[in-house]
């Protein structure tokens, strides 16, 4: 029983594409109305002012789109990564609650909530379709998106698309 590069590298990429499509396609398309219309709970903002209704529709759209593109030669992407993407914007939306009910201001560092809550959530909600890779195929998918993370979000804030570098 051998491990492959299909296996591990390839599989998983396809994979959790919509997720990271979905995931980025808001600091690129996003702004506007904030989510939480402003709302606060307990005299702190619900979400805060960076998670926006057009983000949030651009990228669900944009993980849809790339599921749709991938069905076309896996069928079952298309399932997979609709709920990839909307399990992305949970965990992306669940971080921000978090964050601000710990009084984190927005866009304040949080390794875990900014970097792993999204996939976890994406990979929650794909799995009751029954379709993951497997262990090592997971291990890469973790791996690569702490180093994806980092390199697009000090890109991003290089080309002044984002206000801070994480």
């Amino acid at each position: 029983m051998g491990i492959d590069i299909y296996t591990v590298i390839v599989f998983p990429i396809v994979y959790i594409l919509p997720a990271y499509v979905a995931n980025g396609a808001p600091v690129i398309f996003g702004g506007g109305a904030p989510l939480d219309m402003g709302r606060k709970l307990r005299r702190k903002p619900i979400l805060g002012s960076h998670k926006t209704i057009k983000g949030t529709v651009a990228g669900l759209l944009a993980g849809f789109l790339v599921a749709y593109i991938e069905s076309f030669f896996l069928g079952y992407m298309l399932a997979v990564g609709i709920m990839l993407s909307l399990g992305t914007h949970a965990g992306d939306i669940t971080g921000s609650f978090i964050k601000r009910r710990l009084g984190r201001k927005e866009g304040a560092k949080s390794l875990v909530l900014d970097q792993y809550l999204f996939l976890v959530m994406a990979l929650l909600f794909a799995a009751p379709l029954g379709i993951m890779p497997n262990v090592y195929g997971l291990l890469f998918i973790f791996v690569l998106t702490g180093v994806l993370h980092k390199a697009t979000n000090m890109a991003a804030y290089k080309a002044k698309i984002k206000k801070v570098p994480w």
